[in-house]
């Protein structure tokens, strides 16, 4: 955001803003519960809460990037998830390829997605996508009834579930492995965007479409390819909700897409696309998270929850427009 008459500080704010709100809402929240708050076991409920949000998050993050959007994220992952519960509880596949299956159906998911968008010509992603989070909405309830899945086996249970101990911490500060498996996805993604000439490719066209084309880059494959990683990361998140909840659940994900909206927006990159960081997008993630960590902490209803993070998104949409205003100016 441009500050009139500081560069410097409208350069810090753009660079760093995210990281103040960060801090600012974790101070104000260890303030109103420091006794809980900033406990071992309240962070790490807070990580294996929002581990799968981040990877929604970060999925569509790439989406966005483009200047598109994907709203079938949060039925596509439970269509992973109670795929890859068939599979196990159902099928009694061997383990190794059952944490596959909702990582597979995510891609291939996005590949319909992406495929759908370039090959029908369609005015706007937002309609492939309202008709794919349909799609799968209906195939996971057909496929199981509209009942859950549960009993999973321990090793597919595993990335949700357990904590890693790397015998330096004693076991109730270890590491939940979801939070790793955040970490390498999250870095991995990051290499991809910046160190890669698809990665550059994503935020060319995301910031002008025609002249990446003219420039040579094959817009609509790059797109299909967008979906598709979208898609892993959604087939990842459902892994990961799955193992937390033993279970893969026809209404798993209701609602989830919006909350990765607002997870990208407010960590700064911008619905024009062409704009954002994978950091920013987790800190997106923590701020919703500690918001509702800290409002239930503080017993606050979850209407009003829903109403405050609704004033969060309108804001941090008003600071993109409020951004790209500045930048046209400029």
């Amino acid at each position: 955001m441009q500050v009139s008459g500081h560069p410097k500080l409208a350069r810090f704010l753009d660079s760093y803003g995210i990281v103040v709100i960060l801090v600012l809402i974790m101070a104000f929240l260890y303030w109103t519960k420091p006794d809980v708050f900033l406990s071992v076991r309240n962070l790490s409920n807070i990580v294996k809460q929002n581990a799968s949000a981040a990877l929604l998050a970060l999925g569509m993050f790439v989406v966005i990037l483009t200047a598109g959007i994907d709203l079938s994220v949060g039925s596509v992952m439970a269509l992973a998830m109670v795929s890859m519960a068939l599979a196990d509880v159902a099928l009694h596949l061997p383990w190794p390829l059952v944490i596959l299956v909702a990582p597979l159906v995510g891609i291939a998911a996005g590949w319909f997605n992406g495929v759908g968008l370039t090959w029908l010509h369609l005015p706007h992603p937002f309609i492939m996508t309202l008709g794919t989070l349909n799609i799968a909405r209906g195939l996971t309830n057909l496929i199981t009834g509209g009942a859950p899945v549960s009993g999973l086996s321990p090793q597919v249970r595993y990335a949700g579930q357990k904590v890693y101990d790397f015998g330096v911490f004693p076991p109730p500060s270890g590491l939940p492995t979801s939070l790793i498996i955040v970490a390498v996805a999250a870095f991995g993604l990051w290499f991809f965007l910046t160190h890669t000439d698809m990665g550059r490719h994503i935020y060319a066209i995301g910031g002008n479409p025609e002249a990446a084309r003219v420039s040579g880059v094959n817009v609509n494959k790059v797109l299909v390819y967008v979906y598709m990683i979208c898609g892993l990361f959604v087939g990842l998140a459902g892994l990961l909700l799955a193992g937390r909840t033993d279970s893969g659940f026809p209404n798993a994900g209701i609602g989830a897409e919006l909350d990765a909206i607002a997870a990208v927006i407010i960590g700064g990159a911008s619905f024009f696309g062409g704009r954002g960081s994978v950091f920013g997008v987790l800190a997106g993630v923590l701020i919703i998270g500690f918001l509702r960590n800290g409002l239930n902490l503080n017993n606050v209803s979850v209407f009003w929850q829903q109403v405050l993070i609704g004033f969060v998104i309108i804001a941090a949409v008003y600071l993109d427009v409020i951004r790209r205003r500045a930048a046209v100016r400029s």
